[in-house]
């Protein structure tokens, strides 16, 4: 028996059957961010510009999907000035997330790695600094855009 015979997609009539068949059936780990946040929409193309193979699926925090993940792994669906990383089931945020993101680039962004030394209550101090800034620095949009050229399949909607 396939595997498209075990688990048939178009049978999935819920959002929640949905969502277990994704978490479940398929793992696959999911960068979540700000939609609305042109520094966090520019992180996602970045990691899509230097991943050595795609690792991940993306979700806005602003989307039902998205919420539903975060809730699912056990974070905050509302706090939207930080990004998650789930990866094997598990919720990373704030500079443990960017961390473990970074080790999927290629050289030289996965040298970035060895900021992993440094305490993380220093990590965490720097990364809520930007997170706090981020719209007077970088501005926003009130929507998200998925960039040009990249497969629709790789970002919930």
């Amino acid at each position: 028996m396939s595997k498209d015979e075990k688990y048939p997609l178009n049978k999935l009539n819920s959002f929640s059957a949905w969502l277990w068949y994704v978490a479940r059936v398929e793992p696959v780990s999911v960068i979540l961010f700000d939609g609305e946040c042109n520094l966090c929409s520019a992180i996602v193309r970045f990691v899509l510009r230097w991943e050595r193979e795609p690792f991940c699926r993306f979700a806005s925090l602003q989307s039902e999907v998205g919420k539903q993940l975060v809730r699912d792994a056990g974070g905050n669906a509302e706090r939207l000035d930080t990004f998650y990383f789930i990866r094997n089931g598990q919720l990373l945020g704030r500079s443990k997330a960017a961390l473990a993101v970074v080790s999927y680039l290629r050289w030289p962004w996965r040298a970035v790695r060895v900021l992993g030394v440094l305490p993380r209550r220093w990590r965490d101090w720097l990364y809520d600094f930007v997170a706090k800034n981020r719209f007077r620095w970088f501005g926003r949009h009130g929507y998200c855009a998925i960039p040009d050229g990249v497969p629709v399949n790789r970002f919930y909607r």
